[in-house]
Parts: structure tokens; C-alpha cells; sequence
């Protein structure tokens, strides 16, 4: 069977990145079997220089019509006096909108090879860290009403009981396949929206009596994660709090560099990248690394297409050749191997 795959590569190391995860995608087609065909679409900055806006309609469209979008990056300085409404960044939150991707799914993993470049302490992190980040998406503070009044500005924070219930089954129904264990996080004792959030959270939880439900408030989160992170399974939690905890989260792991993401909705198709950004200082230096994106194209596989045995082998690969001692430049510590971007993916499509 070929599926259809839309490749944002985007801008900075984007394309970089988005070409080691092909490279691997192909190696696995090669071995199982399979085809994937890949439309290449202009998102972002490289889409305003050419288009004068971040998502042309011909980009939607190219998105539209495939089985599942994979991207790289969008964004840098050489945009960022553009007004919000035509920055790169818009490009993500139209095609999310459109595609209808509601739930972010940021997975933060420690590997044990890379505990050396964790910044915490070898006593934090000796119970290891496998957190499941959901992230509500399309509504919040980065949705609700904004604007400008003389000497003041100001975004609003605003929530439905429809969108809070339908993340929150989401992140019980991924619960159910853990530790079944779910923290939600908020900021109830002072926001509105935060009290609504808890109270339909709860009320969702009543269908799932087999999933421990407990709540923190967002800043004791930040401070638990820091200080030990083995105690979170499952995480749910609005818009900007999961934009927020998910980096955090990211930096336990040792490096931004290789955690992945999956943005679903109700349908089979979503749109899958790497969690950090363009890196524009190192972008065309073959400096970066290849595995958040590796790894995103893993969750592809499994969530989009229901490749599970696929899935495993890259996620298998990426744990050999750590194993092996390959490390880009950002994970690298004293004795490793360190590679560029397209020998890190070259390998673990050869270990695939």
C-alpha cells in the first residue's frame, strides 16, 4: 500500500531534518513493503518569501488531500517584525485548525544512554522519565480574543466544557494503554477557566474509574518535574501550560533535539514534527539532529497508518545506535561518536 505524505520541511534545519526522516521512512518501506509518496509544500517563512503569506492555499490543499502531514520547523529572526498575522508561526495554527488537530502529543523519554546529558542530578533522574505531555491545541489564550488599546494589549483565556472533555478523554484513553495514570494541570486557585478545566476533568475521569486522576497547579509542575520526574505518567493540560511544561519536559531528557510530537484530532490523519524549533545558527551545517524528527515519523507510522511493527523498528533503531555511541553535536558527551545530521540518519536507517 503507498500512503501519501505531505513534507513541510520549512525553514532553518527543517529540510535537513525532514530529509533524514524520509531517508528512514524509506528504508522501512524497503523492508516491509510499503510505498510513501511524498508532496513537498512550501509552510512558514520560505512560504512568505515566495507567496507573501505563511500558508498559501495551494499548501492547505496539498495538505488536505494527503494521508498524514510530517514537518520540520517554521520561524527565525529574519521574520519577526512581520505583524503576528503573517508570521511563520501562523502557518502552524492554520493547518491545524483546518486539519482539526486539537490534541498535541508531546512523549518525553529518557533515554538511558543519554542520562549523562540530562541536567538534573543522577539521584532525580535514577527512576528514569516516560512522560506522555497532551496538550490541548486549538483553543486557550492563544486563540481567544486579543488586541491593542493605546499603552495596553491583551489575549483572553477562554475555554468550552465540549473542548476541555474531548482532551481530556484523549488523555485517559492514552492513559488506559500506561501506567494508567493521569495529572491534570491548571491554575484553578485564580483562573476561571482553570476552575471549568478541573470540574470537566473530573467529571470525565467518572468514566474511567481504573485511571488515578490527580490535579497540580501549573507552577508546582514546573517544580515536580525539575525535581522528580518519575512521578508523572500522563500529563493533560491547556494550550500555552503544555507549550510550556513539554520544553521543560524536553530539557529532563538530556536534549530538545529529540523529542517528537503528534498533532491529532478524530480523524487518522495528523501532522507530526519535532517539538523544537528552526535553529536558524546552525541550519545548512549538518549540525543537527535528525532523531525528534526520526522519532515523529515513528508516531506517524503508528497513529496514522497503524504501522505498528514499523513504528518499533525506528524506534528500535534510534535505541541501537545511541547504543553504539552515535551522537550529534547536542547530545554529545566525552568518548562519543559524534555525527552530523544526515550520517545520524543514515544510520539508523541502516540499523532499521
Amino acid at each position: 500500500m503507498t500512503y501519501n505524505i505531505a513534507v513541510i520541511g520549512g525553514d532553518g534545519i527543517g529540510p535537513e531534518i525532514t530529509a533524514g526522516a524520509t531517508a528512514v521512512l524509506n528504508k522501512v518501506a524497503q523492508k516491509f513493503g510499503h510505498g510513501f509518496a511524498y508532496t513537498y509544500v512550501d509552510a512558514g517563512g520560505v512560504a512568505i518569501d515566495k507567496y507573501g503569506e505563511p500558508l498559501p492555499k495551494q499548501s492547505l490543499d496539498q495538505c488536505m488531500a494527503s494521508d498524514s502531514v510530517l514537518l520540520g520547523a517554521v520561524g527565525g529572526p529574519k521574520w519577526d517584525t512581520l505583524p503576528s498575522h503573517l508570521r511563520p508561526e501562523q502557518a502552524l495554527l492554520g493547518l491545524r485548525k483546518a486539519l482539526g488537530l486539537y490534541a498535541n502529543l508531546r512523549p518525553a523519554t529518557l533515554y538511558p544512554q543519554l542520562a549523562e546529558a540530562s541536567p538534573l542530578k543522577e539521584r532525580v533522574i535514577a527512576g528514569g522519565a516516560d512522560i506522555m505531555v497532551v496538550r490541548e491545541l486549538t483553543g486557550g489564550i492563544y486563540f481567544g480574543e486579543r488586541g491593542d488599546e493605546q499603552d495596553s494589549a491583551y489575549d483572553t483565556e477562554r475555554y468550552s466544557v465540549f473542548e476541555v472533555e474531548r482532551i481530556a478523554r484523549r488523555a485517559f484513553d492514552i492513559a488506559v494503554l500506561r501506567s494508567k495514570r493521569v495529572v491534570s494541570v491548571d491554575k484553578a486557585n485564580i483562573l476561571r477557566s482553570s476552575q471549568l478545566w478541573r470540574r470537566v476533568v473530573e467529571d470525565v475521569a467518572k468514566d474511567y474509574p481504573d485511571i488515578t486522576l490527580s490535579h497540580m497547579y501549573v507552577d508546582n509542575a514546573a517544580m515536580q518535574l525539575a525535581l522528580r520526574p518519575s512521578q508523572f505518567d500522563v500529563i493533560v493540560t491547556s494550550n500555552m501550560f503544555g507549550d510550556i511544561l513539554s520544553d521543560l519536559a524536553s530539557a529532563i531528557t538530556g536534549s530538545i533535539g529529540m523529542l517528537p510530537s503528534a498533532s491529532v484530532g478524530d480523524t487518522a490523519r495528523g501532522m507530526y514534527e519535532p517539538i523544537h524549533g528552526s535553529a536558524p545558527d546552525i541550519a545548512g551545517q549538518d549540525k543537527a539532529n535528525p532523531l525528534a524528527t526520526i522519532l515523529s515519523a515513528a508516531m506517524m507510522l503508528r497513529m496514522a497508518f497503524g504501522l505498528q511493527a514499523e513504528a518499533d523498528a525506528i524506534e528500535k533503531a534510534v535505541d541501537t545506535v545511541l547504543g553504539e555511541g552515535f551522537r550529534t553535536a547536542d547530545i554529545a558527551g566525552a568518548g562519543d561518536k559524534v555525527v552530523g545530521c544526515a550520517q545520524m540518519a543514515a544510520l539508523v536507517a541502516q540499523a532499521v
